[in-house]
């Protein structure tokens, strides 16, 4: 699959991906992340591996749309909290829940 990351194009097969991340240790996730194999990687290493270039150079978001169009899953920051949540708010099954008489959210 042809794709341009930080305004170069190249030629990536999923083969090609899993092949040049095989035996490099993931660094710690703490972003955005993309799976392959059975390891998760950040997304910027695996951008860094794949195109040898600086991580600067391009955005996460090139590499995951590449990732994503190769069939890798891609996920967001760990423990980011989905849009639209609120803290405190109950969630439909609490709020189910408490109408039909079972432990709800938390009174206060």
């Amino acid at each position: 699959m042809r794709c341009v990351i930080a305004r170069y194009p190249f030629d990536l097969t999923k083969d090609g991906v899993v092949a040049s991340m095989k035996g490099v240790r993931p660094e710690l996730v703490t972003g955005e992340s993309v799976t392959i194999g059975r390891r998760r990687y950040p997304v910027k290493q695996v951008g860094r591996i794949v195109t040898r270039q600086d991580p600067r150079d391009f955005t996460t978001l090139e590499v995951t749309r590449a990732m994503t169009r190769l069939g890798f899953t891609c996920h967001d920051r760990p423990g980011a909290e989905p849009a639209g949540s609120d803290a405190g708010v109950p969630t439909p099954l609490q709020t189910a829940s408490a109408l039909l008489g079972g432990a709800g959210p938390a009174e206060g």
